[in-house]
């Protein structure tokens, strides 16, 4: 047994994975505090018509857990979230978790990190590990009436299983991923549904067939069959996609554009339709959305579209600018979440007086997406600038990880208690990263949630496999050991 202690941050995805490639290191002293009552993170809190996750599902796994029985190929939010319970109760990082707790504050006293919860639950460790995750605090539109409407309105993030659809009207404001998933389910379910659509989104076809008792048996017989296969999905999905959008002039990069268009034009058949869904910008500039029954569920009666800009809400309804009433009973806020929040609102400060808030003023920054200047021990996962816009976050999880392993190894093989990189490290690599960003299809044009206040895409730049490359082994040199 090791006697390190952590803190772990956040039970979804990677504060699962954290714990249990930490007990794997022979670690046993783990705390995993968590605001909700269970698990799952980002698959607890979205439960809405249609969730799914756009990275297949033999991909979006643990690659020392791999699930042989995947329904589809992009499967649903509920099997994620039941993968993620099997997966914590198989590895007993259920017996880590503390529950409802919320933390509020965590301060560096020059030796460990002393946290508070919501509760006034006190705990201290040697390490805090930041597991909090990109997209989960929710993002509430800014529109005037808001709070006068009198049917049914919520985040869809915090839906509302209560409610019968079925003889409803229903108002979707948001088009992004969330918003067409959540289209594409109700539009069968609902009296009518209205999509109010600020931007266009270019429309990547989606294939989802299911996986046939067959196909599940002989994964389940043969694993080398279920690796093989998830090595051909990473394979087609880095050359096919995730190493296109970091090169706006890459042939993949076209071929994405172009069978975009294709979908567009062979799927919509009203011209007046077709335009309105029709971006003016390259695809993938935004968050590519993949969805293979959109366009479909557009060219339903009971569907409507509303490009034009939203007045205010009102009691029965929204008033569009024309101040054209559109009635309504459910209105669904689509509108995202806080993506640069990551540890805030939670207050994390150091005895030498240094504070994220401070620290992350002008804009969110980290050494290699993990570790911050002047936070001895902090370490993030999924953190600022890293790879949120094109890969799997399950395997750039599992690699960062590695890599905080690997630091904390060289603190104690050389007989140091504290790890910081510098502030010289983390310029270098941010003029690298900005530098690399210009040549991304995300700089061609649009305004997406990628794009921090300078315009620069908060979001990795650069191939899979350099951030591969990259998290193999830390660059000790980068580091302040003490």
């Amino acid at each position: 047994m090791k006697p390190h202690k952590f803190i772990i941050i956040g039970a979804g995805m990677a504060g699962i994975v954290a714990a249990i490639k930490l007990k794997e290191a022979g670690f046993e002293h783990i705390e995993i505090l968590e605001k909700a009552d269970s698990l799952g993170g980002t698959w607890r809190e979205n439960t809405y018509p249609g969730v799914a996750c756009d990275v297949p599902s033999h991909l979006y796994s643990y690659s020392f857990e791999l699930n042989p029985n995947w329904s589809h190929v992009f499967s649903p939010g509920s099997e994620i979230l039941n993968y993620f319970k099997e997966v914590a109760k198989k590895y007993q990082v259920d017996d880590l978790i503390k529950y409802n707790q919320e933390v509020t504050s965590a301060h560096f006293n020059g030796n460990e990190w002393e946290v508070k919860t919501s509760t006034g639950f006190l705990s201290s460790a040697e390490y805090l590990i930041g597991a909090t995750g990109v997209l989960h605090h929710p993002k509430y539109p800014d529109i005037k009436g808001i709070e006068d409407f009198k049917g049914e309105i919520f985040h869809s993030s915090r839906w509302n299983h209560d409610i019968d659809l079925a003889s409803l009207r229903v108002g979707v404001i948001g088009s992004g991923s969330t918003g067409v998933q959540i289209v594409s389910e109700l539009s069968t379910q609902v009296k009518s549904l209205t999509l109010f659509q600020r931007t266009p989104q270019w429309i990547f076809p989606q294939f989802n067939p299911e996986y046939s008792a067959h196909d599940i048996e002989g994964f389940t017989l043969d694993p080398t069959k279920m690796q093989e296969h998830r090595e051909l999905m990473s394979t087609v999905f880095t050359e096919g996609f995730s190493n296109a959008v970091v090169d706006a002039d890459s042939p993949q990069m076209k071929v994405i554009e172009e069978t975009c268009l294709q979908n567009l034009e062979s799927s919509i058949k009203d011209p007046e339709l077709k335009e309105k869904l029709r971006p003016k910008y390259r695809a993938a500039c935004k968050r590519l959305v993949i969805s293979g029954s959109f366009y479909e569920a557009m060219n339903r009666p009971n569907v409507k579209l509303e490009c034009g800009g939203i007045k205010e809400i009102v009691v029965n309804g929204v008033k569009l600018d024309n101040d054209r009433l559109v009635e309504l009973d459910v209105l669904v806020l689509a509108t995202g979440f806080k993506a640069d929040a990551f540890l805030r609102p939670m207050e994390v400060s150091t005895c030498e007086g240094n504070s994220i808030e401070s620290a992350w003023k002008s804009r969110p920054e980290a050494y290699l997406a993990v570790t911050v200047p002047g936070f001895p021990n902090l370490f993030l996962l999924n953190g600022p600038n890293g790879p949120v816009g094109n890969f799997s976050l399950i395997d750039v999880a599992e690699l960062q990880v590695d890599y905080v392993l690997k630091l904390i190894s060289h603190l104690d093989s050389n007989g140091f208690k504290k790890v910081s990189p510098t502030q010289a490290a983390l310029e270098d690599f941010e003029a690298q990263r900005v530098e690399a960003a210009k040549k991304t299809v995300w700089v061609t044009g649009c305004k997406s949630w990628y794009l921090d206040d300078r315009g620069i895409p908060a979001a990795w730049p650069w191939p899979f496999e350099k951030f591969r490359q990259v998290m193999s082994e830390p660059d000790y040199s980068a580091f302040v050991f003490s």
